[in-house]
């Protein structure tokens, strides 16, 4: 029988509502296998891969289903992952060929074409709205022709992304901690929301790149473990319109 990964077991809450995570320790609606699903479609043996915002490695080091891992473990199945971030753990990052430290909004190290996918997971809600022009330039600059650029990030109008920036940059912290007290404090950045609406991304990612863009809703657990809460955040999800959604899983495939 398979195990879900090292003393991973789901969180009471998500086990309730969600039964079928006992199933293989994801659920249907599941983001993190949505989107790594997609990359990995969009890899084979000789990509080159740049991790935009890698970070520590946090599916490498922490508790998750067997199933997350493998997708998230492609740098065992491309040629090499590059991995840059502003924070300096990144080059405590053991996944990667590579580590460098950059300064927000900076020009990328590597030449013109040097990847075959760019992925930038959760990356984009951070990034000044002064930067965003340059940062979408350098990204696609450096993907090869046919290439692709894989991003999810909240929706600035869902109300993940609404929520968020109700609270001051200064009490982020502070909120997740109740919210979520199994999250890192070093694990809260500030929040801009300047490349995350699909007006941002169709200005950013204009023709002849092709954008696709579709809206996500995963379980509430950015809304900590209270069972009516999530509840309540379900029925929201329901009635939402998928403009809406929570989460926007972008890719923008630059022509050949």
């Amino acid at each position: 029988m398979q195990d879900h990964g090292p003393s991973f077991r789901p969180a009471p809450t998500l086990a309730h509502l969600y039964p079928e995570v006992r199933a293989g320790g994801y659920t249907r609606y599941d983001g993190f296998v949505e989107f790594y699903t997609r990359v990995n479609a969009l890899l084979d043996e000789d990509s080159e891969v740049l991790d935009f915002g890698a970070g520590r490695g946090l599916w490498a080091v922490e508790p998750m289903p067997a199933l997350h891992k493998r997708l998230r473990a492609f740098h065992e199945r491309v040629r090499s992952v590059h991995g840059v971030d502003v924070d300096p753990v990144v080059l405590d990052n053991q996944t990667l060929a590579s580590a460098e430290v950059i300064e927000p909004g900076a020009p990328l190290s590597f030449a013109d074409e040097s990847f075959d996918v760019v992925v930038a997971d959760h990356v984009f809600e951070h990034i000044d709205a002064d930067d965003a022009p340059g940062v979408a330039r350098e990204l696609i600059r450096v993907l090869k022709p046919g290439g692709w650029l894989a991003a999810r990030t909240p929706n600035k109008w869902g109300f993940i992304g609404l929520g968020a920036r109700a609270v001051p940059n200064k009490l982020h912290t502070r909120a997740l901690t109740r919210l979520q007290p199994d999250r890192k404090a070093e694990d809260v950045f500030p929040v801009r929301y300047s490349m995350n609406t699909r007006r941002h991304l169709k200005r950013l990612f204009a023709p002849p790149l092709e954008l696709v863009v579709y809206g996500h809703s995963s379980e509430p657990t950015y809304f900590g473990s209270a069972a009516p809460v999530w509840r309540m955040v379900q029925v929201v999800d329901r009635l939402t319109p998928p403009a809406l959604a929570p989460t926007l899983m972008i890719f923008v495939h630059k022509p050949a």
